[in-house]
């Protein structure tokens, strides 16, 4: 705070000059006291986000990928079968297998359990030499004993020899010394865990993200079987298992289904060279969008590394390779990019390497050389052979990739069209558009309105400050099917573009935004939903960068205004209607309105409702798992009809106020 200026009531006196006061000397007290050395697991709970990445919901669900890993080792080693994941009340979670269970005996370095050792120590493992780990996906040595660094209580019980031993741990700490509990006859590991509160703000598990993430590791994982099971008691208990005989193969089959298979048969290839493991499945769709899943030891490495960068290089290379052998493609004719390659394409990439060397302890991305030359022999020799094989795949997958060359080639004619328009029209933005007066694009806020009555209202209603206006007429295109140059050809998804300034395509620049924040605002009826589901589909398809930076958010007008004399209230749910109701019970003249359409609201109901930055209610759109967003854009927008069927049968119950 500024300090206040205070006049003195009386003229000061006048005093003797003073010699100058001297700086006080700055403190040189850094001594050997003042090194910390954090011992056993303290750095983990000091700085959580080096080891799991973050304390939210990411880093919550990393510590059972730690304890799952432990399993799948064992199972990659050929040493474990079954695997049994449950979610149990009050947020804690179990992990059992039927390996060979960790080792109990002295440790010699630390003379402790062998058990105590690896759950308390940090880089403590078998993992890092001898023979009992090939390759496995704990290769920093920091797995499980973080689990237990982050866990308020853990036990774990392990079978070996016919003998049970059991530990329980607190905060990174052994609560006793590993005791005998009784005799057991099967080998294996079972660990409870229960995360800190002290750690984690919500522990709240999202049971779509663990089934996806078991479901690559049965994938990849051929002969073990995952068995998973939700027993919080939040709702009626509901398990899965997963066993998958045909590996890559059967989890391509999984990621394209839906789609039309270019080609029928699904590119397989399995080798060991130069002590790293190469597996690549691949398959061709007419979708237009690809999908490259790559992993290392089991470990999804949702950035990539060295292993993609290999597979694209010779995927590539090969095709045009086949295309200029066959004339395909001729003399005068530009090869086929890597993006042409890659088009409609599904791949899953997997590698097991003794010593991987991954960027970060969440392991996002490959860094090791060595993968990348493996990989892109293994792809490259494999790839040619199987084109060479099989002729008719080979003329479709060329075909496919030659189509979508013309196909950028058209787009960038269209995109330049649309980036020139903008450019000629300098500040003229469309005329449909009621910009904003602020600036700053960090200040502003675009909503996009469903047709004009809506348009006028919203227009009337808003903060001109910050609030630019643009009301779309119709329904723009499906581009779910749509290529961007035939995307460009509508007149709707142009003014877009050029409202929000980023140009589209390999020309999107994120930092050319016009407003941070892009508000879709349509009606709570069938068409509204329609009109939402189509701009979705267009961000997810060709702006995707406007939802991973957290720009795109869906309007959330109110249902119902209820009025009873001078109390208005309004419902943004029927819960919230029910709820409102009851606090009118008793009251005379009850007036329940049912909003269809944004028009029906006036200027000044729509900026206190869904507006007015104090009172509305807004969800943003993330991107959590592009692959399950993309399944469902499949379905709804897609050629097939039988998976919409089949979603729309599946869902039938949950509709209401549906407006026919």
């Amino acid at each position: 705070m500024p300090r206040k200026k205070i006049k003195p009531k009386t003229k000061p006196k006048a005093t003797k000059k003073r010699k100058p006061r001297t700086k006080p000397k700055k403190s040189s007290d850094y001594e050997a006291k003042d090194i910390y050395v954090l011992t056993g697991l303290e750095p983990v709970r000091r700085r959580p986000g080096m080891y799991i990445g973050s304390t939210g919901r990411e880093g919550l669900h990393h510590l059972i990928w730690e304890v799952v890993d432990n399993s799948i080792d064992e199972a990659v080693m050929g040493y474990c079968d079954n695997i049994q994941i449950k979610l149990l009340p009050k947020g804690r979670v179990q992990v059992r297998d039927n390996g060979r269970g960790i080792p109990v005996g002295i440790h010699k370095q630390t003379k402790k359990s062998a058990l105590e050792t690896v759950m308390t120590t940090l880089h403590a493992g078998a993992k890092f030499g001898g023979k009992s780990y090939k390759v496995a996906g704990g290769l920093h040595g920091v797995g499980v004993s973080v689990v237990v660094a982050l866990s308020k209580w853990m036990k774990v019980e392990v079978c070996r020899k016919a003998v049970r031993y059991v530990q329980e741990y607190s905060r990174g700490k052994a609560l006793s010394k590993v005791k005998k509990a009784g005799i057991c006859r099967q080998t294996g590991t079972n660990v409870v865990f229960d995360p800190d509160p002290e750690i984690f703000k919500e522990i709240k598990y999202d049971w779509k993200k663990i089934l996806t993430h078991l479901r690559q590791q049965a994938y990849l994982t051929r002969g073990v079987k995952i068995f998973i099971s939700d027993e919080r008691g939040e709702e009626i208990p509901v398990s899965y298992s997963f066993y998958f005989d045909g590996g890559l193969t059967s989890y391509i089959r999984y990621l394209t289904r839906g789609e039309v298979p270019k080609h029928p048969n699904v590119f397989y290839v399995v080798k060991d060279i130069d002590e790293v493991m190469v597996e690549i499945a691949l398959q061709y769709t007419d979708d237009l969008q690809g999908k490259e899943i790559s992993f290392a030891n089991n470990i999804h490495t949702e950035e990539g590394g060295m292993h993609l960068t290999g597979f694209r290089t010779a995927l590539t290379r090969i095709i045009n390779d086949y295309a200029r052998k066959n004339e395909f493609l001729k003399k005068d004719e530009e090869n086929i990019s890597g993006d042409d390659a890659r088009e409609g394409l599904t791949a899953v990439i997997s590698v097991k390497i003794k010593e991987p060397q991954f960027e970060g302890q969440t392991k996002a991305k490959l860094g090791n050389p060595e993968a990348r030359s493996a990989v892109e022999q293994v792809m490259g020799e494999a790839f040619r052979d199987f084109l060479e094989a099989n002729p008719t795949d080979a003329r479709e997958i060329v075909g496919k990739c030659i189509l979508a060359a013309k196909a950028r080639r058209a787009a960038k004619a269209a995109k330049e069209s649309v980036i020139r328009k903008g450019a000629l029209e300098g500040m003229t933005l469309p005329g449909k558009l009621a910009d904003c007066s602020e600036r700053d694009p960090e200040k502003t806020e675009l909503f996009i309105v469903e047709g004009d009555s809506a348009g006028g209202s919203c227009k009337q209603g808003r903060d001109r400050t910050f609030q630019a206006i643009l009301p779309l007429k119709g329904k723009i295109l499906n581009v779910e099917r749509a290529r961007i140059n035939r995307a460009l050809t509508s007149q709707e998804i142009r003014a877009l573009i050029i409202a929000l300034g980023t140009a589209i395509g390999e020309d999107f620049d994120l930092k050319r935004l016009r407003y941070s924040r892009i508000v879709i605002m349509t009606d709570a009826d069938v068409d509204g939903a329609h009109i939402r589901t189509l701009l979705l589909t267009l961000f997810f398809r060709y702006l995707r960068q406007i939802i991973e930076g957290g720009h795109l958010y869906i309007a959330q007008p109110p249902l119902y205004r209820i009025q009873s004399g001078k109390d208005v209230q309004y419902a943004y749910t029927d819960e919230d209607k029910a709820e409102i109701l009851e606090e009118f019970k008793g009251k005379k003249n009850i007036n329940l309105q049912r909003y269809k359409g944004l028009g029906e609201m006036n200027p000044s109901q729509l900026w206190e409702t869904t507006m007015d930055p104090e009172n509305r209610v807004m969800k943003k759109v993330t991107i959590e798992d592009a692959e399950a967003a993309d399944q469902i854009f499949d379905i709804l927008m897609g050629k097939e009809v039988l998976p919409r069927k089949k979603f729309i049968q599946t869902h039938a119950k949950k509709v209401k106020n549906l407006d026919i």
